[in-house]
């Protein structure tokens, strides 16, 4: 099972770092591969609460719809896929460390990112989407520490 991971700190406090990660129209401002990110369900995010998205990697599109398996807010957020060409679980995790919050940000796909692509591919798609994800933990930290 393929797995990226990335981590970052960020000069915020643990409760804004989760407040802005915790909307999903927020992400396309920040994960480079995100196009498109909106909750489905209604209400406040839980267990069970679904997103709809769609990311490009690669030059290719690949919607997506997921379901929180695991919801604690401030600290951790698992959701797991539920309809899409790749079967994946993202985790977010928040920690406070000196100088702000550690935010760590997981992806395990079941076939490899490159499945749709071959399974040749995989080695390939991974590491380019690892670059993607430590790209984008890096805009986060930027947008979230600049005077908003």
């Amino acid at each position: 099972m393929p797995v990226t991971e990335q981590s970052v700190v960020i000069a915020r406090p643990a409760s804004e770092v989760w407040d802005f990660i915790s909307d999903a129209k927020n992400w396309p401002s920040w994960e480079a591969s995100s196009l498109e990110c909106e909750q489905i369900t209604d209400g406040e995010p839980e267990v069970g609460t679904r997103w709809r998205g769609i990311n490009r990697i690669l030059g290719r599109q690949f919607e997506w719809v997921t379901e929180y398996t695991e919801y604690q807010p401030v600290k951790l957020a698992t959701s797991k896929s539920v309809d899409g060409k790749i079967n994946f679980t993202a985790t977010t995790r928040l920690e406070e460390v000196d100088g702000g919050t550690l935010f760590t940000y997981r992806i395990d796909s079941e076939s490899g990112l490159g499945g749709v692509f071959g399974k040749v591919a995989d080695p390939i798609v991974n590491k380019v989407y690892s670059r993607m994800v430590r790209a984008s933990l890096d805009n986060l930290a930027d947008l979230l520490t600049t005077d908003r």
